[in-house]
């Protein structure tokens, strides 16, 4: 079932306009959440905002954005001087560039939406739009206001339809420079090299979804389970935790074990 629409508004290409609607292409519904209880009652716990230097809770109405100006001192910016910043990215994504999709390094990609046509008179417009776009090679750069502030966005053709990646600003992004340029120091043993490389090969297998499932996830759903028929249950420690060696093994024993553990290679 598709999830509801979080985004309406309108893709522009030059003069050409279509009504689209956007959606996020994950989710984090399904994830196991808690709430926050008073141990002795079994009641919710709620949060409130409260005044730092007297301790009263502070109304909604009462309460306000600042943004610190220079230490101790905040500027106050109300909602009404926030809306009147806001440019027409509200509801219109206009691609104003286009760039080759593997010029755009991986780490500038933050979360992906599906964008569709939202109805049958601007099919065609989102259609040329989308294939012109794949015809080309040619990835779209926008701007939108999502989540509460305008972003970066790149408009990548997808099937039938458009994936909108929205994009990291650049003082988001560390150098990887700055991790990586001492590794590798000393070239690794060819033997090693070789040895690693068949234990790859053996372990080789197409991609699926059930790859990255989230084992925390199905243990916490069988322990909400378990809550439910008992009252209480005590947890052990994994064996995995009991049995984890302290040792540092020599690599190419490691390598070795590992190939020889492997029943395709047998």
């Amino acid at each position: 079932m598709p999830a509801r629409t979080y985004w309406k508004g309108y893709l522009k290409l030059s003069l050409v306009t279509c009504p689209v609607a956007m959606s996020p292409a994950t989710t984090e519904g399904e994830k196991v959440r808690f709430h926050t209880l008073n141990r002795e009652t079994g009641n919710r716990v709620v949060s409130r905002y409260i005044d730092a230097e007297s301790g009263k809770p502070v109304d909604p109405d009462d309460q306000a954005k600042g943004y610190e100006a220079e230490a101790g001192r905040l500027v106050v910016i109300e909602d009404e001087e926030l809306e009147a910043v806001k440019l027409d990215t509200v509801r219109t994504i206009d691609i104003d560039a286009f760039v080759p999709r593997d010029t755009i390094p991986w780490i500038y990609l933050d979360s992906p939406h599906y964008l569709v046509p939202d109805d049958e008179v601007g099919e065609e417009a989102f259609s040329v739009i989308r294939d012109a776009m794949t015809a080309t090679k040619m990835v779209g750069i926008s701007r939108v206001v999502l989540y509460r502030r305008e972003r970066a966005v790149m408009l990548e053709p997808r099937d039938k339809g458009i994936v909108l990646w929205t994009l990291r600003y650049g003082d988001e992004v560390r150098d990887e420079k700055a991790y990586f340029t001492e590794i590798d120091k000393d070239k690794p043993e060819p033997g090693l090299l070789d040895l690693a490389q068949k234990f790859i090969k053996a372990k080789t297998k197409d991609w699926s979804p059930e790859m990255v499932k989230d084992p925390v996830q199905e243990h916490l759903l069988k322990l909400i389970a378990s809550k439910k028929r008992r009252k209480g249950v005590r947890i052990s420690a994994s064996k995995d935790a009991k049995e984890r060696p302290g040792n540092v093994v020599n690599l190419f024993d490691a390598l070795k074990k590992s190939l020889q553990a492997d029943k395709s290679l047998r």
